[in-house]
């Protein structure tokens, strides 16, 4: 009976020294970040100027990676209400999240308001790669774009 409980005790002892092995390790440090963690606060968050391929009066807020760049990136739009995008396409796929606000989008060549879907806070939808669509911010909206850069914005006739 001693014999089984010492084997059995041997195998347990074997089985946690293989998953120590095996399963990552906990951070040394209480409250430390692991490497590659972002927390960016709502009270560390600003908005700043829009590159000019977006309207006049669309504020930007980067929270992470360079959208002009190779690479996954994240950032905050405040788009004025009324502003209203022409045609226009990216050269990858656009995932959009609606925080606040009324946008709507259609897809195609001309800004035709009866094709369009509208998306309220919390909607989300992607554009995919090279599709032609164009946007109105029916009020303020607020969104929230995470893609792979780089990023750009192209119209209808402008150089690629």
């Amino acid at each position: 009976m001693q014999r089984k409980r010492i084997g059995s005790m041997m195998i347990v002892l074997a089985l946690a020294g293989f998953l120590a092995g095996i399963l990552p390790a906990q951070n040394p440090q209480p409250g430390a970040l692991p490497a590659g963690a972002i927390q960016v606060p709502v009270e560390k968050l600003a908005w700043g100027e829009a590159p000019p391929s977006l309207p006049a009066g669309t504020q930007m807020m980067l929270l992470e990676g360079d959208p002009r760049k190779e690479g996954l990136f994240t950032l905050r739009l405040k788009i004025p209400a009324g502003t209203r995008l022409q045609p226009h396409w990216h050269p990858r796929d656009e995932r959009v999240t609606v925080l606040s606000g009324l946008v709507k989008v259609g897809f195609g060549d001309e800004f035709e308001e009866a094709n369009m879907v509208s998306f309220g806070p919390g909607s989300f939808y992607l554009n995919p790669a090279q599709s032609r669509h164009y946007v109105w911010f029916v009020e303020e909206t607020v969104m929230q774009l995470t893609n792979v850069g780089p990023w750009e914005v192209l119209y209808p006739g402008q150089p690629e």
